[in-house]
């Protein structure tokens, strides 16, 4: 047996007890616990928002209409504070949660393409949810920096030719994304990460939810779009800018009313999602 032979044993054997101790930590009641205090803290996060587009619709609101202005708006008191440090910690535990469905999960599905592609999309996850965990210390903390991001990000790539292609690509992909959300809420595609059986009004939650999230993540995409084809990189930007530009159609307030609506719905299915958490 040559050295490489006994390299990639070893390396195998690694990665075999590696799983076996991440499936033990999925199992654990512990992590479970610490899954739906997560799933939890993501629901009161889109409450929140929903809350905010709500007073963006009818009182004017200045402040940031997104996930960071709802961590703002949870920072304001003592115990939003403390709640902001549980969501925090939810969050994290999401995003582990994912690393494991990424890595060993999704095994339900056929192997091949279908189960690659679910273990991508877990890894996507764990971006957003470090990336939110994170944007919720800062806050609780008070190191977290104004400014927009996106905004800046197209600035800069609209450059050069290449980068305002990948801004154009930027959109694409993200106008498709919404697609698949709301395709996934109107299919009810949604139903099979959830263990045990549920209500229909749950389904309908989880329905309206996943397609107005769909619809918001659609609108950012379309301004990515709008900002590179008319080289106005202040046409870009994420939850807020989407929100706003809502806001400012025709029927603006109604529109972003039934949006927030949207949100909040999801919000409280993932309450209900919570108890029903499915790892595979």
């Amino acid at each position: 047996m040559t050295a490489a032979d006994n390299t990639r044993r070893a390396a195998g054997r690694a990665s075999d007890q590696a799983e076996r101790a991440g499936r033990d930590v999925q199992s654990s009641d512990a992590f479970r616990l610490l899954v739906r205090v997560g799933l939890i803290s993501y629901g009161v996060v889109h409450l929140v928002v929903a809350w905010l587009a709500v007073q963006l619709a009818w009182f004017g609101r200045q402040e940031e209409a997104s996930q960071q202005g709802a961590f703002q708006e949870l920072a304001s008191t003592t115990l939003g504070r403390i709640t902001l440090w549980v969501v925090a910690v939810g969050l994290f535990a999401l995003a582990v949660w994912q690393l494991f469905e990424a890595l060993w999960g999704h095994r339900d599905r056929e192997e091949g393409r279908k189960r690659t592609v679910k273990r991508v999309g877990s890894a996507g996850k764990v971006v957003l949810y470090v990336a939110l965990g994170v944007s919720a210390v800062r806050v609780v903390t008070g190191s977290s920096s104004s400014g927009d991001t996106q905004k800046e990000m197209t600035a800069s790539l609209m450059g050069s030719s290449t980068g305002r292609i990948l801004v154009i690509a930027l959109g694409v992909v993200v106008i498709v994304a919404g697609g698949r959300l709301v395709y996934r809420g109107l299919s009810r595609k949604f139903t099979r990460d959830l263990a045990g059986g549920v209500g229909q009004g749950v389904v309908r939650l989880g329905q309206v939810g996943y397609a107005a999230k769909g619809v918001v993540l659609a609108i950012v995409g379309a301004l990515f779009l709008l900002a590179a084809l008319t080289y106005s990189p202040d046409r870009a930007g994420g939850l807020d800018t989407a929100l706003r530009t809502l806001n400012g159609q025709p029927y603006g307030p109604y529109l972003l009313t039934a949006l927030a609506l949207g949100i909040a719905c999801f919000g409280v299915y993932c309450f209900a999602w919570s108890r029903h958490v499915k790892q595979t």
